[in-house]
């Protein structure tokens, strides 16, 4: 057990979005919304192409190639993971997921922060307006071959775009199962309104 698993935090600095913490000599990040929850959706158009979003990080200074993501709890305290999730792919990409399923739950920097990411799989996408994210995000919205993603991605990474690590691991649960089983892909004729 940890010498720090029961000592209490001292507030070092709390903002709208941030708060910094001590705990002995530890000193991490938390979010003040939504338990430090977040969603990053792994989604595939009907034409089979992978939906990547593209934006200017402040703190990296750069520009980023991501899968759409975002807060859970940030604009109300009763969000759930699969709201987020259908909110913030419609937001980025343009595009609504007909099913959502949260695949696994983790944190993004245990030695930093108390950020946890879900990885959602979003099936069943319909297009329902041009994305682009909200306020000053200003998200640009890649459609990218399922095929080719890997490379196109590398493409990016040479061109000077900081590339999210996490995309590896969405690319790899499109296809599978955090338990490594093949993921049952679904046809329009499974959905809902097709029964």
């Amino acid at each position: 057990m940890s010498t720090h698993e029961h000592e209490v935090s001292e507030l070092l600095y709390e903002g709208k979005w941030l708060r910094l913490v001590k705990r002995g000599q530890w000193e991490s990040c938390e979010r003040v919304h939504g338990e430090g929850m977040a969603v990053l959706i792994m989604a595939v158009t009907p034409n089979d192409d992978v939906l990547f979003v593209e934006q200017y990080r402040v703190p990296l200074g750069r520009r980023t190639i991501e899968m759409p993501a975002g807060l859970v709890g940030d604009e109300h305290a009763h969000d759930t993971l699969e709201a987020a999730a259908i909110r913030e792919l419609e937001e980025e990409t343009g595009w609504r997921p007909g099913k959502v399923d949260v695949l696994l739950i983790g944190p993004t920097s245990s030695g930093m922060s108390n950020e946890r990411i879900a990885f959602v799989r979003a099936t069943h996408l319909v297009k329902v307006g041009e994305g682009g994210g909200v306020a000053d995000e200003n998200i640009k919205v890649h459609h990218v071959p399922r095929s080719e993603a890997p490379s196109w991605l590398m493409q990016k990474h040479a061109q000077g775009f900081e590339l999210d690590l996490k995309l590896w691991a969405g690319l790899w649960m499109i296809e599978h199962n955090p338990d490594g089983s093949l993921a049952a892909h679904e046809t329009d004729a499974d959905t809902p309104a097709h029964r």
